[in-house]
């Protein structure tokens, strides 16, 4: 089952009223901290891969532990979109413009 770009917002919406008061709040205000977070997550993700290479796809142990900090990269990006108001559409459109630019460059 795949989750659209919406239904991981809302998923992180769910997380943030549940957890209202003890995480940071969604707002522009604490984008930046949600922000560095989701960059420490990606630095997490870089040791598995820097420490044990392509062993991280291929051992079922490490590839779980890959899978899951990519998941918690995934949980601070749709923290950032949410706290800069980056509607699911907005970035589809922008992808898709990237994507185009992208495919006529070289």
């Amino acid at each position: 089952m795949a989750f659209t770009m919406e239904e991981m917002q809302q998923m992180q919406l769910a997380l943030q009223e549940k957890y209202k008061g003890k995480w940071e709040p969604i707002a522009p205000a604490t984008g930046k901290h949600k922000l560095l977070w989701m960059i420490a997550e990606v630095g997490e993700v870089i040791d598995i891969v820097k420490k044990h290479g392509d062993t991280a796809c291929n051992d079922p142990d490490l590839r779980k532990d890959l899978v899951e900090e990519m998941a918690d990269v995934l949980m601070f990006y749709n923290d950032v979109m949410l706290c800069y108001g980056i509607t699911p559409e907005e970035l589809q459109e922008s992808y898709t413009r990237k994507f185009e630019k992208n495919m006529t460059r070289w």
